[in-house]
């Protein structure tokens, strides 16, 4: 019995340890983002996470047009003018001045994110992963939580990841504002 509750003691210590790692280096810190089209209507939502090396994405989308869709973070926390197609964003969350595109070889900037393909009947549903931006500014990351926040914009057409200074992705058609 009493090694049994010696091991329980290592393993909790283990764990509060490793879980003060983590926060300590970008780990574990979560933010939301609720997107609306240019007519307002609410079209889904993002949940962030950060991690040691980036932040992991999930995003759940509703009511867009099919086919494929670039989606950046943009370096203005912001969504407060869709009649204006979401301008107020202002451009990608690029605190490194690279160049647009993941594919750009003086690039990519801290906002670029790979396409979304949205289904027949308009969903989208999907989790991937950046290492270009932190919630928090971790490790020398593009800072999204920072005092202006950031913000989610869809475009209309898929992003070539090279083409400046959007990848040819179109007008903006969706926004969430990243908050934690």
């Amino acid at each position: 019995m009493k090694t049994a509750t010696t091991l329980s003691l290592i393993a909790a210590a283990a764990l509060t340890t490793m879980a003060a790692q983590a926060a300590h280096h970008g780990g574990g810190e979560k933010a939301t983002a609720e997107f609306i089209d240019r007519d307002s209507t609410t079209i889904g939502t993002a949940n962030l996470t950060e991690s040691p090396h980036g932040v992991l994405i999930y995003l759940n989308l509703h009511g867009l047009p099919p086919g494929p869709k670039a989606i950046h973070i943009h370096a203005v926390g912001t969504c407060d003018d869709p009649e204006a197609g979401f301008k107020a964003s202002t451009g990608h969350l690029n605190p490194h001045g690279k160049k647009h595109g993941l594919m750009n070889p003086k690039g990519p900037d801290g906002g670029d994110l790979p396409n979304l393909y949205v289904r027949e009947d308009g969903t989208f549903e999907a989790e991937f992963f950046t290492t270009l931006a932190s919630l928090g500014g971790h490790g020398d990351r593009a800072k999204i939580l920072d005092e202006d926040g950031a913000a989610f914009v869809i475009h209309q057409n898929r992003d070539d990841h090279i083409t400046q200074p959007i990848g040819g992705a179109g007008p903006r058609i969706g926004c969430g504002v990243i908050k934690k």
